[in-house]
């Protein structure tokens, strides 16, 4: 286990032979070689003797021979936890088990409870199912290990694990046993199996048993099979293994049957489990208590293993994704924005209905993504009403800092759209508001100023004092915006997710609407979503027109422009790369990890682009102190509808104290 509270994880579905005990103990004590990094290692089930035995079953040479061989391989297990399959007699019974081996010994062994004794499988002839009236030890050359099916291992390092094992069948049951071992504690499930392949039984067995059960569980679940070197007679088994985290998929193996060449001599998978970040989600889930608490099977025993601690700062197996809200894959990218799209106009279809038969609807057009998204769903909207696009009044506030690029693009959106085309510039308003209060805006007005010459005035600014901005200079202008929006009706919001973390408003004016479809949209998704439309939905200039939108570089252009005429304000050259903020908010919200675990992971991310060290650190420095001195704002944002896993709304998802402080957080070098 490592600092972070991350275990490897490695599934084997070795070379078998038949009925030779000692011959799996070789492949199984080379393959423990092969992955001694690995914290936790499971084999298939019967792996000690295959699964395909038959009737020599019920042979005792054959059932000695495997406790023997079992006794010496724990003797080669260290701070290891290890999970090998083997048939074992106990009192008057033959029971299928798995044994768990930790520093060179038998810590416990668990037998199967649920016997398939139909189609292909004929398993009760030889086996006993277990029901827990079982003995609770069985002597193995004189020593008395532990035995039953309510057996838990437990790791009481500085990130505590519990590990559960089952066999097989276990786990294809209606009710399953791993139900009842998450719920006394195990986040990581394993299975040993011996499953046979037929057509289509793979994604029952991906899906139901490894991935279905693992979200349910909020568990790790690992699968491993016995492979094509067990298949005898009228069976071929193959070797499918798999580890999902919490209903997604990490690893999954090989199999016979996936249209590649298959090697005989057995694959391994392995994976790193984010125990921590389980055992987070079970405390802030707390349905998942209550449930814990209501249904109790038996009597749970747990059993201490030993793992080594590695403190060292080890690349992680996993592929950790620098863009948890975008998903890589085009179809799953496409299918999420539909998703989304179809999310958001749902929910203002619903406010749109509370207006009346006619509702006219006002939004801010700015030519950037926030603004657009916002129009097109409202756009998707009208058209499930049955409205006219005119219905959608869009307003253009051109300001000191507006651009040709934007503006342009604004007014080519709106015409094209048909929606309602409005403009009420605010430059004379906000001279006015500035006189009005004395307000000397980058030291360039005096009471007389004239709008012409304050202009001329801003022009002769160096770059470098533009960009040291003017609060006053921005916050009027947004002010005056939100007013003459709110004069006119029903205002629709366009701020995202990203912005309401970050605070990246002012306060009553971008901050606030009538409601908002964009508010749990991050902002590395905004500009896929009017990609998404613009592909789906439309076609020739228009398709053109929100290209552009989406390529446009983002900024809330307050600040004066440059002597080309171009815009001068960037908010990723302010706040750092959205990208990485996105990371952190997904990291911290929906993972509750700690600043030194999210620099661990967001190093090894894969990110568009690269960042350092030093960037990193400085950003997320920057995401924790406005995140935590903005939550006032938080506080009191519209109605808008929760589209992911992950939402600031004060009223569903996030209640934090506005004047919680963020030391503790930003400790960090």
């Amino acid at each position: 286990m490592n600092k972070y509270g991350f275990i490897r994880l490695t599934c084997l579905s070795p070379e078998v032979h038949i009925a030779n005990p000692r011959a799996n103990k070789a492949v199984i004590e080379t393959a423990l070689k092969e992955h001694q990094r690995s914290d936790i290692i499971l084999f298939p089930e019967l792996s000690l003797t295959a699964y395909s035995c038959g009737d020599l079953f019920n042979h005792d040479l054959l059932l000695e021979e495997a406790k023997q061989c079992l006794l010496e391989l724990a003797q080669q297990v260290s701070k290891q936890l290890v999970f090998v399959g083997l048939p074992l007699k106990v009192g008057n019974g033959l029971y299928n088990c798995g044994a768990a081996l930790n520093q060179g010994r038998i810590i416990g062994i668990f037998p199967k409870q649920f016997l398939p004794n139909y189609g292909e499988f004929y398993e009760a002839r030889w086996f006993k199912a277990a029901d827990g009236n079982e003995p609770k030890t069985v002597n193995i050359d004189g020593q008395k290990i532990p035995f039953g099916i309510e057996l838990l291992f437990k790791y009481e390092g500085y990130c505590p694990v519990i590990v559960s094992g089952c066999v097989c069948e276990d786990d294809w049951m209606p009710v399953t046993p791993s139900s009842f071992q998450a719920l006394a504690g195990a986040t990581v499930q394993c299975n040993l199996s011996a499953s046979n392949e037929i057509t289509g039984k793979h994604q029952y067995r991906l899906n139901t048993v490894v991935l279905g059960q693992s979200g349910r569980h909020i568990s790790a679940c690992a699968y491993a099979s016995a492979g094509a070197s067990e298949s005898t007679t009228d069976l071929v088994f193959g070797g499918h293994m798999a580890i999902a985290e919490n209903g997604t998929l990490l690893a999954n193996s090989r199999r016979v049957g996936d249209g590649l060449d298959y090697n005989n001599k057995g694959y391994s998978i392995s994976a790193d489990i984010d125990v921590s970040s389980l055992l987070n989600e079970r405390q802030r889930m707390n349905s998942f208590s209550d449930c814990s608490s209501r249904y109790v099977a038996y009597e749970t025993r747990y059993l201490t293993f030993e793992l080594s601690t590695d403190h060292s700062i080890r690349k992680l197996l996993n592929k950790i994704t620098g863009t948890p809200f975008v998903p890589k894959q085009k179809l799953a990218l496409e299918s999420r924005c539909a998703e989304i799209f179809g999310i958001q106009s749902a929910g203002l279809k619903k406010r749109l209905q509370q207006l009346g038969d006619n509702p006219q609807v006002w939004i801010g057009i700015s030519g950037g993504l926030d603004s657009t998204l916002a129009a097109l769903v409202a756009l998707k909207t009208f058209d499930a009403l049955g409205l006219s696009h005119s219905n959608l009044h869009g307003l253009t506030m051109p300001g000191f800092g507006t651009s040709i690029l934007t503006k342009g693009n604004a007014d080519q959106f709106m015409q094209l759209t048909k929606m309602s085309v409005h403009e009420e510039a605010i430059c004379q308003l906000a001279l006015d508001t500035f006189k009005t209060q004395n307000h000397s805006a980058f030291g360039v007005i005096d009471p007389h100023c004239t709008l012409t010459a304050f202009k001329n005035a801003l022009s002769t600014l160096t770059e470098e004092q533009k960009f040291a901005g003017d609060l006053v200079f921005e916050n009027v202008q947004a002010r005056l915006r939100t007013f003459l929006l709110m004069s006119h009706g029903f205002v629709l919001g366009t701020g995202d997710l990203s912005e309401m973390a970050l605070g990246w408003c002012t306060y009553n004016a971008d901050h606030m609407s009538m409601y908002n479809v964009n508010c749990s949209i991050p902002k590395t998704l905004v500009s896929w979503l009017v990609r998404y439309v613009a592909e789906h939905e439309y076609q020739g200039h228009l398709r053109e027109v929100l290209m552009s939108i989406a390529a446009t570089p983002i900024s809330p252009e307050l600040l004066p422009l440059s002597a080309d005429g171009t815009m001068n304000q960037f908010t990723e050259d302010t706040l750092g790369a959205y990208e990485l903020h996105d990371f952190f908010l997904y990291q911290m919200l929906r993972k509750g990890h700690s600043p030194e675990k999210i620099i661990y992971l967001a190093a090894q991310a894969e990110f568009n682009q690269n960042y350092s060290s030093k960037q990193i650190k400085q950003t997320l420095k920057i995401f924790y102190r406005r995140f935590f001195s903005q939550q006032y704002k938080r506080s009191c944002v519209p109605d808008g509808p929760k589209v992911g896993s992950v939402s600031l709304s004060p009223r569903g998802d996030w209640r934090m104290p506005s004047d919680a402080e963020a030391d503790l957080w930003l400790n960090f070098n």
